[in-house]
């Protein structure tokens, strides 16, 4: 099994609808995330899949994030944009994207920090 990781990172603000504390105020994170893409196949130039592709990819979801309030945004309209949910978020949308439909490799996980001591990691039962 060959497991890759890449990271991005976006700027936005957030709030979390009725937290008991000061996360309840409008504030913003220098947000990072990383994806992990595992598979056992490697293509004929013996990769699992090209970073630049992976990095590509990545960056088109979180370009749709940065420098937004994120509670105006589907789904965070109805869900408190938490790094949970945006590691779900994150997830359910790269795994749509075409990398991860024809080949063997697939999304593994995505971590979601919020600060550089806290994150997230979101994964699939398989």
């Amino acid at each position: 099994m060959f497991e890759i990781k890449v990271e991005g990172e976006f700027e936005a603000a957030h709030r979390i609808v009725d937290y008991p504390g000061k996360c309840d105020r409008l504030h913003g994170h220098n947000w990072k995330v990383e994806i992990q893409i595992r598979g056992t196949v490697l293509d004929k130039l013996g990769m699992l899949i090209d970073f630049k592709l992976a990095k590509a990819a990545l960056m088109e979801v979180l370009a749709a994030l940065d420098h937004q309030y994120l509670n105006e945004l589907e789904p965070f309209r109805v869900i408190n944009p938490t790094a949970e949910n945006l590691a779900q978020y994150i997830y359910r949308v790269l795994e749509k994207h075409e990398l991860f439909q024809a080949g063997s490799a697939y999304l593994a996980a995505i971590r979601v920090w919020e600060s550089a001591h806290s994150s997230v990691t979101y994964s699939k039962e398989r």
